[in-house]
C-alpha cells in the first residue's frame, strides 16, 4: 500500500449462496447493508450486524427460473422510501423487488437472452443490457426505448449523472454513448469483450474488460489512461466513494484497489472467478465469487476478523490451486524455480508474487507489506488436458460456456470452435454445430462423443452412452426408448443408414419403397427423440424420388401436416428447425414445389410464429423459407401470396439480429418487388423501406448494405 495507509484485510466471510456470487450493489436501507446475487436463483439483502463487524441475511428473494446475474437498485420515492431492487437473469426477465418481500412486485420482459447488466437513473428509469446485444429502457414497467447499435452481447451499462445520457459496453469490443436513444459516439480501444462499466463524474468514466486492462476516458471520446495489473479477464469495477479511486475483481483470483491510477493492493481469494465487487459507505470492499462466498474486507481495525479466521482464510487460500496453464503466474518451468530459501527475502511491492519449488510441488507466495511477510497463495498444478475451464468462464462470440473446443473435423482442414454448457444434450450441441459449420452430418456419433469424453461425464439426461455406426449410434439409442409401437427392428435400423448413406454419397441409386416407410415412421416417433429422424428426413427430401413419394397429391397433405405440427412454439428448437429446413429443401423437387404453393397460407402463418425466439438458425431457415416462396411468388404474380410474404418479412425484420438472415430477407424483398408496381406500393404501405434504411450502413458483411441500396432505389 501507499505509505501512510492501511491494509485492506479480510473483515468477514459470509456463506448462504449455493453456487457463484454475481452481482452486488449498496443498499439504500437499511444504512449499510447490500444485495447479493447467485446462479442459485436468490437475491439475498444483507444487513450489518450492529455493533458487531459481520452481516446478517434480512431477506432471500426468489422470481428467476434460472442464474440471477447482475442486480442494482432504483432509488427511493414517495411509494418507495427505500428504494427497489432490480435483478437481470438468463431466464431474459428483469425481477423487481421491494426490501420486504419475498417474490417479485412485478417482471419486466423484453430481452431476447440472458439480462446481464442493470443501472438505475432518476425518476425511476432502469438500463438493462442482455446477451441479445441490446440495451433497454424501462419506467416503471413499461419498456421506453430499445437501444440497438452493438454486434454482440451488451455486458455492461451505467446511466450518467447528465439526463439522458447512457453508457453501454459490449463483447464487441466497444462502448457506446446514448442521449435520448441515439448513439452519439463510440468509443474504441479494448481489445476484448468489455465487462464493467464505472462513473467518475459527470465527464469521465472507467471501463474494464477480457482483454485484462482498465481505461479512463472522457465522454468526448479521449481515453485518458490505460491501468494493467491483473494477468486475466477483469469482471467488475467500482469506485470508492467521493474520489477516482476504485476496486477490481477477475478471472485471475484477486481483488485489486487503485489509488491515484496505480495498484496499490492485490488481495488473492481462494476461488478462481472474483466476479463482482462494490463498495460500501465506510469503505469496505464487498465481494463475490465463484466458489458462492462473499467475503468483506476493510482498513478498519475494529471491523477486520479475528486471528483465528484470518489464519483460516490463508489456510484455505493456501490450499487452492492454481492451474499452470490460465497464464496468471506467467510461464512457469519447474526445473528452474528456486526452493523455499527464496522466501528468506523480502519482497519489494504489495502483492508481489513468488514461486517456489518444493520437491516435485510448485508453490505460489504473495508479499504482503503491512505484515512483512509472504502469504502461500495455492499451490500450482499443470491442467488435466483441457484448458476448457469451470461453469461460465469461457467465452465464445461474448457470451459464456462451460467449455468451448476446438474441433477438427478433416485432417488438414480448419478447426471450429463448439461451445457448451454441461446442462445440454451433447447429441443436440453436437447436431447445432455441424448445423452451424455445414458440417456432414455423419459426423453426429464422433462430436458428441467427443464432449461426453471431454467433459468427464458432466453431462445431463444422457443414457446409455456406447456408440456404433456413425448418426445411426444416437438412433439405435432412441429407438429403445421409444413405445412398441413406434419402435424400429434391428434391419428397419439398417435400411434408415442405407438411406443416409445414398444420399450423403449421391448414389444414382433410389430408395426402395420399404426403406422410404421406414423413414416415415421414424419421423412419427414422439418430439423428444424425433431430431436424428428429421435430420435424415431434411437431407433425403431433396432426392427426386423422396421428393416425389413425401409430397405427391395422396401423400403430401398429411406430410405437410404432420411437419406443421412441428413448427408449435412450444416444442423443441431442434425439430422446429428441421421442419422448416425440410420444408426450405422440398422447393428441389417439382412435387415439393407444387405442395409448398399449396399449403403456402398455412405454412407461413405457423411457421411465422416461430419469430419471436432468439436462435438465429431458426432466423435464418425463416428467412430462406421466405425467399424460396418469393422467388415462386415472382414467377406466376400472386399479389395475395406476395402480399403474405411481404408481411411476413416486415415482421421478422422486427426481431432479427442475424445479419446472414437480414441478407436473405432483403433478397426476398428484392425478388417480390421486382417488376412489380403494386407490390411496391403494398411494401412502402407497410413501412419496410423505413425498416431497412439501417442497413445501408453495415459495413461487413457488404452484400448486406449493397443489397439494401438496390432495394431503395426500387422503393
Amino acid at each position: 500500500m501507499a505509505s501512510g495507509a492501511a491494509s485492506y484485510r479480510l473483515s468477514c466471510s459470509l456463506p448462504g449462496h449455493e453456487l457463484d456470487v454475481r452481482g452486488l450493489a449498496c443498499c439504500l436501507y437499511p444504512p449499510g447493508a447490500f444485495v447479493s446475487v447467485s446462479r442459485d436463483r436468490t437475491t439475498r439483502l444483507w444487513a450489518p450486524d450492529s455493533p458487531n463487524r459481520g452481516f446478517t441475511e434480512m431477506h432471500c428473494m426468489s422470481g428467476h427460473s434460472n442464474f440471477v446475474s447482475c442486480v442494482c437498485i432504483i432509488p427511493s420515492s414517495d411509494i418507495y422510501p427505500h428504494g427497489l431492487i432490480a435483478t437481470g437473469g438468463n431466464d431474459h426477465n428483469i425481477c423487481i423487488f421491494s426490501l420486504d418481500s419475498p417474490v417479485p412486485l412485478y417482471t419486466l420482459k423484453g430481452h431476447k437472452d440472458t439480462v446481464c447488466s442493470l443501472s438505475s437513473g432518476k425518476f425511476g428509469t432502469l438500463l438493462s443490457g442482455s446477451w441479445d446485444t441490446t440495451a433497454k429502457v424501462w419506467l416503471n414497467d413499461k419498456c421506453m426505448m430499445t437501444l440497438q447499435g452493438h454486434t454482440a452481447a451488451v455486458w455492461a451499462v451505467k446511466i450518467l449523472p447528465e439526463q439522458g445520457l447512457m453508457l453501454t459496453g459490449s463483447a464487441d469490443k466497444t462502448i457506446k454513448l446514448w442521449k435520448a436513444g441515439r448513439c452519439e459516439r463510440t468509443f474504441s480501444g479494448h481489445e476484448d469483450c468489455v465487462r464493467g462499466l464505472a462513473i467518475l463524474s459527470e465527464t469521465e468514466f472507467l471501463s474494464c474488460a477480457n482483454d485484462a486492462s482498465i481505461r479512463r476516458w472522457q465522454i468526448t471520446g479521449e481515453c485518458l489512461e490505460v491501468y494493467y495489473g491483473h494477468t486475466n479477464y477483469i469482471y467488475g469495477i467500482s469506485v470508492f466513494p467521493n474520489c477516482n479511486d476504485f476496486v477490481t475483481t477477475g478471472e485471475d483470483r484477486s481483488l485489486r484497489i487503485w489509488k491515484h491510477g496505480e495498484c496499490v493492493q492485490t488481495i488473492r481469494l481462494p476461488a478462481q472467478s472474483i466476479w463482482c465487487c462494490c463498495v460500501l459507505d465506510n469503505g469496505d470492499i464487498v465481494v463475490g465469487a465463484s466458489d458462492g462466498i462473499i467475503r468483506v474486507f476493510t482498513q478498519s481495525a475494529d471491523r477486520t476478523a479475528s486471528t483465528e479466521e484470518i489464519k483460516a482464510f490463508e489456510k484455505e487460500l493456501s490450499q487452492a490451486t492454481i492451474d499452470s496453464k490460465t497464464g496468471d503466474l506467467g510461464d512457469i518451468s519447474a526445473e528452474q524455480l528456486p526452493g523455499r530459501e527464496h522466501l528468506n527475502e523480502p519482497g519489494t511491492r504489495e502483492g508481489q508474487t513468488r514461486l517456489i519449488r518444493d520437491g516435485e510441488r510448485v508453490e505460489a507466495y504473495q508479499w504482503s507489506v503491512s505484515e512483512g511477510r509472504w502469504i502461500k497463495i495455492g499451490d500450482v498444478v499443470g491442467s488435466s488436458g483441457a484448458n476448457q475451464q469451470t461453469s461460465g468462464k469461457v467465452l465464445y462470440e461474448g457470451k459464456e460456456f462451460d467449455y468451448v473446443f476446438s474441433i477438427d473435423v478433416n485432417e488438414g482442414g480448419p478447426s471450429y470452435k463448439l461451445p457448451y454448457n454441461t446442462s445440454e444434450d451433447p447429441w443436440l450441441a453436437a447436431y447445432n454445430f455441424l448445423q452451424k459449420n455445414d458440417l456432414n452430418p455423419m459426423f453426429l456419433d464422433q462430436v458428441a462423443k467427443f464432449i461426453i469424453d471431454n467433459t468427464k461425464g458432466q453431462t445431463f439426461g444422457i443414457g446409455n452412452t456406447s456408440f456404433s455406426d456413425p448418426f445411426t449410434g444416437k438412433l439405435k439409442e432412441l429407438n429403445g426408448t421409444a413405445s412398441e409401437e413406434k419402435k424400429l427392428t434391428e434391419d428397419d435400423l439398417v435400411l434408415l443408414e442405407k438411406i443416409l448413406s445414398l444420399i450423403c454419397n449421391s448414389s444414382s441409386e433410389k430408395p426402395t419403397a420399404q426403406q422410404l416407410h421406414i423413414l416415415w415412421k421414424a419421423i412419427n416417433w414422439p418430439e423428444d427423440i424425433v431430431f436424428p429422424a428429421l435430420d435424415i428426413l431434411r437431407l433425403s427430401i431433396k432426392h427426386p424420388s423422396v421428393n416425389e413419394n413425401f409430397c405427391n397429391e395422396k401423400e403430401g397433405a398429411q406430410f405437410s401436416s404432420h411437419l406443421i405440427n412441428l413448427l408449435n412454439p412450444k416444442g423443441k428448437p431442434a425439430n422446429q428447425l428441421l421442419a422448416l429446413r425440410t420444408f426450405c429443401n422440398c422447393f428441389a423437387g417439382q412435387a415439393g414445389q407444387k405442395l409448398m404453393m399449396s399449403h403456402r397460407e398455412s405454412l407461413m402463418s405457423h411457421a411465422i410464429e416461430l419469430k419471436s425466439g432468439s436462435n438465429k438458425n431458426i432466423h435464418i431457415a425463416l428467412a430462406t423459407l421466405t425467399l424460396n416462396y418469393s422467388v415462386f411468388l415472382h414467377k406466376d404474380h400472386n399479389i395475395e401470396g406476395k402480399a403474405q410474404c411481404l408481411s411476413v418479412i416486415s415482421t421478422i425484420l422486427e426481431v432479427v439480429q442475424d445479419l446472414e438472415a437480414t441478407f436473405r430477407l432483403l433478397v426476398a424483398l428484392g425478388t417480390l418487388i421486382s417488376d412489380d408496381s403494386n407490390a411496391i406500393q403494398l411494401a412502402k404501405s407497410l413501412g419496410v423501406d423505413s425498416q431497412i434504411k439501417k442497413y445501408a450502413s453495415v459495413s461487413e458483411p457488404a452484400k448486406v448494405s449493397e443489397c439494401c441500396r438496390l432495394i431503395l432505389n426500387l422503393l
